[in-house]
């Protein structure tokens, strides 16, 4: 269940589910954790239930959740 109480501006803290998201603590954004860049809430649409971690686009999904070629 995606869950949005008000607009307070900072980073907010998410958990991520298979199809939406929960706001744990209040915020505009979060950030990519390939690219660093600060992803608007209503923008978010990429991330990972298992790293419990946020990507700005499928480019950036796919670098970090690709394993490394041998």
């Amino acid at each position: 269940m995606l869950t949005r109480s008000g607009n307070h501006g900072g980073e907010a803290r998410i958990r991520y589910g298979d199809a939406d998201f929960d706001i744990l603590s209040p915020g505009t954004y979060v950030t990519c954790a390939v690219t660093g860049r600060q992803i608007p809430l209503n923008a978010l649409r990429y991330w990972s239930v298992d790293l419990q971690e946020a990507y700005w686009d499928a480019e950036a999904a796919a670098k970090r959740l690709t394993p490394p070629k041998s």
